[in-house]
């Protein structure tokens, strides 16, 4: 259910008692524009620096995206399960190794807040290589 803490409220009295609920924000998913922005700049970025679109999306996922630390036994693989990962190190629990990775979320699964920190990120990226950006005004409008 999506609602006002109000509504919520009222639909969960009217619930089963012994059920447990997750209750948790709804954030604003990040706009279609503010992607196209993204890898406009993306490219930009490429063309100047003389890298691939992929390079530059994955320096920047690293600079300025979210990630988390996982650890897994090392004889298991991430492929097949995370796109953008580097390993950070290794350690052993209980004589088993395990190897520590930090996992990338990808700029689709950002919400509207980690988009607009993303594209704050890029544009300083740009403007280190006098990279030609929207003004302030335009890109304010770009968050909303």
């Amino acid at each position: 259910m999506i609602g006002t803490v109000e509504e919520i409220i009222q639909w969960l009295f009217k619930q089963d008692r012994e059920k447990i609920f997750e209750v948790k924000e709804k954030k604003k998913k990040r706009s279609l524009s503010q992607n196209a922005y993204a890898w406009l700049l993306i490219g930009k970025i490429a063309d100047a620096v003389r890298l691939s679109k992929e390079e530059v999306y994955l320096k920047m996922l690293k600079d300025y995206g979210q990630s988390e630390i996982f650890s897994i036994r090392s004889d298991a693989s991430l492929d097949g399960y995370c796109k953008y990962y580097e390993k950070i190190g290794s350690g052993v629990v209980d004589k088993k190794v395990f190897t520590h990775y930090k996992i990338f979320k990808g700029s689709s699964e950002f919400n509207s807040e980690e988009m607009a920190i993303f594209i704050d990120g890029i544009i300083h990226e740009c403007q280190n290589l006098d990279i030609e950006t929207m003004s302030p005004e335009e890109i304010a409008m770009l968050k909303l």
